[in-house]
């Protein structure tokens, strides 16, 4: 006897993240015996692409997960799944009738499935139960962060439904997976003179023990000046072999032309930026002048970052070395320490005013990444201990992937004139361009 296997809405969760679909969405009975006429039941992908054009990605995320929630709910009620057969089956379905959710996220268009004897409405939908939190948290936990079935099940019956079971969350989750792999594994093209790195600590389960584990992510500038999200790796950030790893995927996935990695002082990553890279390495002068000031009592620190702020405001690299070097000097006689940590960051943090003046404001730092880590970590923090690196990687690299886009539609993040400044011609083409045709 054949098993049934439950049927649930195939309910894309938008068109951007269902790439690939043939022109329309089929859904059919997995047992369904053969000869047996089928239904033409289908869903336009025109219809989807309609329910997805907004912008606004938790809406539609809302929508479809509520529409999953539905379906399963009338499964129950009806006693099959559709196209089932068997002698539990009470009714069957007929159809489904329009219905709109007002939240924060705005409004959700739901379908709500009707049947030929028998009525049934969602619990979620009665006033009294539409409460916004609960729908953001089964968003939330459902969806993106794919913490537990169990959680996930917990919240959905707190919204006063039957539940949801786990081959629901895993079509849920199924679907996100691979867009986001795709956006993660892309390949690279073209050269990248500049890559940001940072790093983000979260919580894991590993091993029946909770440890924390930085997830790293690479946002680049191409020679058109505009900037994109490259990677995003997990494991322990202080490891030499972890950023050998991670460079060495870059550019295996075309990554090249490096002249500048921007990033905090990780131990191991400037060994693996000139092995892997041979770029130069700016450390990120906001977090130095954090520990140049460590070295000195608490009333002094304005008086000290501003003595080390005038390197910073020097037209060039020589006059910004001179400048550190003197400051350094003044600094020694008082605090030996600081002027030992002035010597050695030297290189590392006036490293960005070789480059361009156009571009020294955004290269000096990790601040271009603080905007993107606090939405990662505002989403995290939903979470709280993540149960594996794979849900890690389905909540940061969705997160990632809507701020991509979004930064595809503005306007070029560097000025793409100071560009040329990157590549000077070689002493052959110099040459090339003053040779003369001889007279005849």
């Amino acid at each position: 006897m054949e098993t049934a296997v439950e049927n649930v809405l195939p309910y894309s969760l938008s068109a951007r993240w269902a790439p690939g679909l043939s022109e329309k969405v089929e859904l059919q009975s997995f047992n369904q015996p053969k000869g047996t006429p089928m239904t033409d039941d289908r869903l336009a992908l025109s219809e989807l692409a309609a329910k997805s054009g907004d912008s606004d990605f938790l809406r539609t995320i809302a929508e479809s997960v509520l529409q999953l929630i539905m379906e399963a709910d009338v499964d129950g009620l009806i006693g099959a799944g559709r196209y089932e057969r068997g002698d539990s089956r009470q009714t069957w379905r007929n159809g489904y009738r329009d219905r709109s959710l007002d939240t924060r996220l705005g409004t959700l268009n739901l379908k709500i499935p009707k049947m030929r004897q028998g009525a049934y409405f969602p619990g979620f939908l009665e006033p009294r139960k539409m409460v916004e939190k609960a729908l953001v948290a089964v968003i939330q936990e459902a969806w993106i962060n794919g913490v537990s079935t169990r959680k996930v099940d917990e919240l959905v019956q707190a919204m006063g439904m039957t539940g949801i079971s786990k081959s629901s969350v895993s079509k849920l989750c199924k679907d996100i997976d691979e867009r986001v792999s795709a956006f993660l594994k892309r390949p690279l093209s073209g050269d990248w003179p500049y890559l940001w790195l940072d790093a983000t600590y979260l919580k894991v389960r590993e091993g029946g023990r909770i440890v924390s584990v930085a997830a790293i992510i690479a946002v680049a500038v191409n020679m058109d000046g505009k900037r994109e999200i490259v990677g995003l790796h997990i494991g322990p950030s202080e490891a030499e072999p972890f950023w050998t790893s991670f460079l060495r995927d870059l550019v295996r996935r075309g990554l090249t032309g490096v002249k500048l990695v921007i990033s905090d002082a990780h131990e191991g990553l400037k060994a693996a930026i000139t092995r892997i890279l041979s770029a130069t390495w700016q450390r990120c002068r906001v977090h130095a002048m954090r520990n140049a000031l460590a070295y000195v009592p608490k009333g002094q620190h304005t008086m000290v970052a501003a003595a080390i702020r005038q390197a910073f405001i020097q037209p060039d690299h020589d006059s910004a070395v001179q400048t550190w070097r003197h400051v350094a000097d003044q600094l020694r006689a008082r605090w030996p320490k600081l002027g030992t940590f002035m010597d050695n960051a030297e290189a590392d943090v006036l490293a960005y005013m070789a480059f361009p003046a156009q571009h020294r404001t955004k290269l000096h730092s990790t601040n271009p990444l603080e905007r993107l880590n606090k939405e990662v970590k505002r989403r995290a923090d939903v979470v709280g201990i993540f149960p594996n690196e794979d849900s890690i990687v389905r909540l940061i690299g969705a997160v990632l992937l809507e701020a991509n886009d979004e930064w595809q539609l503005l306007s070029r993040y560097m000025q793409v004139e100071a560009m040329a400044e990157l590549n000077p011609p070689t002493i052959e083409e110099e040459a090339t361009l003053q040779i003369t045709p001889r007279a005849a």
